[in-house]
C-alpha cells in the first residue's frame, strides 16, 4: 500500500470542513453559555474566575489526552472565554 502526500488544496480542503463543524460547535456552546447566563445573578457571577480557570485546567488535560498543544488549546480557550463572557455580560445587562 502507497501513501500519496496530499496536496496543500486537499489539505485546506480538510482544514475548511474542520472549521465548520468547529464553528456548529462553538454555536452549539455559545447556546449553553447564554443560558447560563441568564441563571447567574450579576456581573462577577458571569465573570466567575475561579470556574475560567477549571475550565482552563480541564482543556489542557484534554488537549494532552487528543495529542494537542496544552499552550494552543490553553490560548484558543482563553480568548473563546473572553468573548463569550462579554457576549454574557451584554445579554446580562440587556435583561
Amino acid at each position: 500500500m502507497t501513501s500519496q502526500t496530499p496536496t496543500i488544496e486537499e489539505v485546506r480542503a480538510q482544514i475548511d470542513q474542520l472549521d465548520r463543524r468547529i464553528v456548529e460547535l462553538i454555536a452549539e456552546r455559545q447556546g449553553w453559555v447564554v443560558t447560563a447566563g441568564s441563571l447567574k445573578k450579576d456581573e462577577q457571577g458571569v465573570r466567575a474566575p475561579a470556574r475560567v480557570e477549571q475550565v482552563i485546567e480541564k482543556v489542557r488535560n484534554l488537549a494532552e489526552e487528543a495529542g494537542a498543544s496544552p499552550e494552543v488549546v490553553e490560548r484558543t480557550y482563553r480568548a473563546l472565554i473572553a468573548a463569550f463572557i462579554d457576549l454574557e455580560l451584554d445579554h446580562h445587562r440587556n435583561k
